[in-house]
């Protein structure tokens, strides 16, 4: 296994080689990944994010300058642990231990958005790796599970975050305060509007969402923001394209 994180320039120059090659899993190594899955950045603190979730079960904070570790922490803020978790079971207590960490957001006021997405949910921390929330997503889910990415709202208080559901196949809108649900949208389907293994969602600047889908979707989708308004559904279902005029 490839466990490392390679840094490159803008024009694609390799830059460095973060962690050693073919190592096995261990989410309490300092020199080792387990398939990273996503990264944020702290420009101020130097500091990059690091999903290591694919294999490992953690967090890592790096330098974004030397590639050094500097901290790591899995659920709740507990030490990583790779004991066997068994089959997620909805009816159980919640893992005290991430499943797969497939995201790692930083948000403007200072908070990370982590998805465990073996366990339905979003934890959130503060950038020292202090628990501070969670959040379960649709907590009957099983397979993959339901939380595969999240991005912010482009308004300066971020109030809204977005969150893909690769198993449900859906964007689930919420408040990001509250984490409360206001509204989802998207079925499972290949028509436009549908989602086949939603892997990813970005919103950019004036508020469009973007959505890229995985194995067999092998596509981007692009909803365009219409505005503010009051949630009328809870579902919205597929959002189809507007009809030519």
């Amino acid at each position: 296994m490839d466990s490392h994180i390679l840094k490159f320039s803008r024009t694609g120059g390799h830059l460095m080689t973060i962690g050693e090659t073919g190592q096995a899993q261990n989410s309490m190594s300092s020199n080792s990944y387990g398939g990273p899955a996503g990264f944020s950045f702290d420009e101020g603190a130097n500091e990059v994010f690091v999903a290591d979730g694919f294999v490992n079960r953690r967090v890592a904070v790096l330098d974004m300058t030397s590639g050094e570790q500097l901290r790591s922490w899995g659920a709740y803020g507990n030490d990583p642990d790779d004991s066997d978790l068994g089959p997620y079971n909805p009816s159980a207590d919640p893992s005290q231990q991430f499943r797969s960490v497939t995201c790692a957001e930083l948000s403007n006021d200072g908070l990370v958005y982590v998805c465990d997405r073996g366990n339905n949910r979003i934890q959130v921390f503060e950038t020292d790796g202090t628990y501070v929330n969670e959040v379960i997503i649709a907590g009957a889910t099983l397979g993959s599970g339901a939380v595969w990415d999240v991005a912010f709202s482009p308004d300066r208080g971020q109030q809204f975050l977005y969150v893909a559901d690769g198993m449900n196949e859906r964007v689930y809108i919420l408040n990001r305060e509250s984490l409360e649900i206001r509204t989802s949208f998207g079925v499972g389907g290949r028509y436009p509007g549908h989602f086949r293994e939603l892997g990813s969602v970005a919103v950019d600047e004036d508020g469009n969402v973007y959505t890229a889908e995985d194995g067999q979707g092998r596509r981007l989708q692009k909803f365009t923001n219409l505005g503010y308004g009051p949630v009328t559904s809870e579902h919205q279902g597929a959002l189809y394209p507007a009809a030519s005029q």
